[in-house]
């Protein structure tokens, strides 16, 4: 006859089977907890959805039906015309002048404004003395309401009196034609544009590169790598998703252009031959010139479809251009390159 000697411990025996597990009832209140857990995130971000959906959505979805039709102002009613708005807006000579001078002035203000902001955000990221003083007055233009600045630099670029000309004047140079040329408007109007967006752009980037770890640049340093390869090989790759923000917004808001060209003259028609006339400027004129909503919302869709197509465009040539790999991958191939020349 064997007996079995059992193992015990201070808390009794060590092999002693585990009573049968009960099923676990939960409360109204753990329940709540784990509703709670999960629907919490989607309710805190639903009023900016909700809100988008009421002034946002709704009028994008109603201008798109809009489009399709001949609307009467009158019985606020319309009636069904396929593509002819689209087709009538295509055949314009007015529209593509107005998508010329909207992509001129696009230009001339965007790549001159990103690489300024981009200048001015790495002097601001120096140790400087009064950094706030100097980040808030670059954030001054920003503020200023747009319609003054618009007609401060329209006085400021007069053809007769304008203070630009009277300098060049006064140095014995022929004075410009700002609102009879079409490529000097532009330049003006681009110069209001930078004035204004250079400094909110150079803040976003200055954060971005706030937020760069100060040990990449010391290890380049002593690497022996100079200010301008720093910048290029570990500040500019580590911009990349703030870049790639600044850009679509720009695009955005330079195919929108809307109060320069508007306060540019007197008379906000563009130009006597459409020498500034913007694609918003002419659905502008359309909608409200004309009261033709019809023709109004389907060059609203084509302006969102082409503002959607170049900021894919800026989209892919951004991330072509500039590698996500940061101080960190530079780092990583400055040891690797060395350890290989080691061995």
């Amino acid at each position: 006859m064997t007996t079995t000697a059992t193992r015990t411990t201070a808390s009794g025996p060590a092999d002693r089977p585990d009573p049968e597990r009960q099923p676990r009832v939960l409360s109204f209140s753990h329940r709540l907890s784990r509703w709670d857990l999960k629907l919490s995130p989607y309710l805190y971000i639903s009023p900016f959805f909700i809100l988008f959906a009421i002034v946002g959505l709704f009028p994008i979805v109603y201008t798109a039906v809009i489009s399709f039709q001949e609307w009467d102002l009158v019985r606020n009613s319309g009636t069904f015309v396929g593509l002819d708005q689209y087709v009538w807006i295509l055949s314009q000579a007015d529209f593509w002048i107005a998508l010329r001078n909207t992509f001129s002035i696009f230009l001339l203000s965007s790549v001159p404004q990103l690489i300024l902001a981009l200048f001015i955000a790495a002097m601001l990221d120096k140790n400087i003395r009064a950094k706030t003083f100097w980040r808030m007055s670059v954030l001054l233009p920003y503020v200023m309401a747009p319609v003054a600045v618009a007609l401060i630099f329209s006085n400021l670029f007069g053809d007769n009196h304008g203070l630009v000309n009277n300098v060049l004047t006064n140095l014995g140079l022929n004075p410009i034609a700002w609102h009879k040329d079409p490529f000097w408007s532009h330049i003006a109007i681009a110069t209001m544009v930078n004035f204004r967006w250079t400094g909110y752009n150079a803040l976003i980037l200055l954060a971005a590169m706030q937020a760069v770890p100060r040990e990449y640049y010391e290890a380049a340093t002593v690497d022996g790598a100079n200010a301008f390869r720093q910048f290029w090989s570990i500040t500019l790759p580590s911009l990349k998703p703030t870049l790639i923000f600044v850009i679509i917004t720009s695009t955005i808001g330079g195919l929108q252009i809307f109060d320069e060209p508007r306060m540019f003259d007197q008379t906000g028609r563009g130009g006597a031959a459409g020498q500034w006339l913007t694609i918003t400027l002419y659905l502008y004129n359309i909608g409200w010139g004309e009261f033709n909503f019809g023709r109004a919302a389907a060059l609203a869709w084509i302006l969102f479809i082409i503002i959607l197509a170049i900021g894919l465009i800026n989209l892919a040539i951004t991330r072509a251009l500039v590698r996500d790999e940061g101080g960190r991958g530079v780092i990583q191939r400055r040891r690797g390159g060395r350890k290989g020349a080691q061995q």
